[in-house]
């Protein structure tokens, strides 16, 4: 089976979802979370102006990663990489931030996962005995937000699928997950069912099949990405 670097994969991705994003603001002006990870990755692939990126440590107008050149220290993201700001970014505390999250004013959020299920569960928090230092703002991204986009490579770092039957890590949120993004697949969720809608050209769908455990349907217009 033809293979990404780690690098090449996370890049796949990013690019994917920030197209996705630049579709959908072409009707009207799009408020989107950027998690930690390959989601703040997105800011560097947007093209739309119309697409407002927040960090939920209160900026709101996130650019691109800063070059060396144009760093200000005091501008970072969710992840702590040095940013840059858009035209007419502003800011706020932590307090306003995750109001905006909790009150329902931001249309997607993309996070990070450890495992999906095929029911649109998501665990991305904790791995029992691991080092994450907590939950964060995940179980409010995930509740407060319009759509929830996960970001993440197909298969663990050990080769295990990390789209799963049933999550068996702690939930963040059940039946939260509207998009899933690998470097491979892209997945939708409605109504708890599990849809195939765009593969990575090249993979066949038994390769497709031998790395994905949980079970799904293909959509009738599938593309190739």
């Amino acid at each position: 089976m033809f293979t990404f670097t780690e690098e090449e994969a996370k890049i796949r991705i990013a690019k994917y979802i920030a197209k996705e994003f630049d579709e959908m603001s072409k009707d009207h002006d799009l408020f989107v979370n950027l998690g930690v990870g390959i989601p703040t990755m997105v800011a560097d692939h947007t093209a739309s102006k119309r697409v407002f990126l927040q960090a939920e440590n209160g900026m709101l107008g996130v650019g691109p990663v800063a070059d060396e050149a144009h760093i200000d220290p005091l501008l970072i993201n969710a992840g702590r990489a040095k940013v840059t700001e858009t035209k007419g970014c502003s800011y706020m505390n932590s307090a306003d931030s995750f109001g905006m999250i909790r009150g329902g004013h931001v249309d997607a959020t993309v996070i990070g996962a450890f495992e999906v299920d095929e029911k649109g569960n998501v665990a991305n928090w904790i791995i029992p005995n691991g080092k994450m230092l907590g939950v964060g703002g995940a179980m409010d991204l995930v509740s407060g937000a319009k759509k929830v986009y996960i970001a993440m490579q197909h298969v663990s770092k050990k080769g295990k699928s990390k789209l799963v039957r049933a999550c068996s890590l702690p939930v963040t949120g059940y039946g939260a997950v509207d998009t899933v993004v690998t470097e491979y697949a892209v997945f939708k969720f409605e109504n708890g069912q599990m849809t195939l809608t765009a593969k990575a050209k090249g993979m066949t769908f038994d390769k497709l099949k031998a790395i994905t455990e949980a079970e799904y349907s293909i959509a009738k217009n599938l593309s190739d990405f």
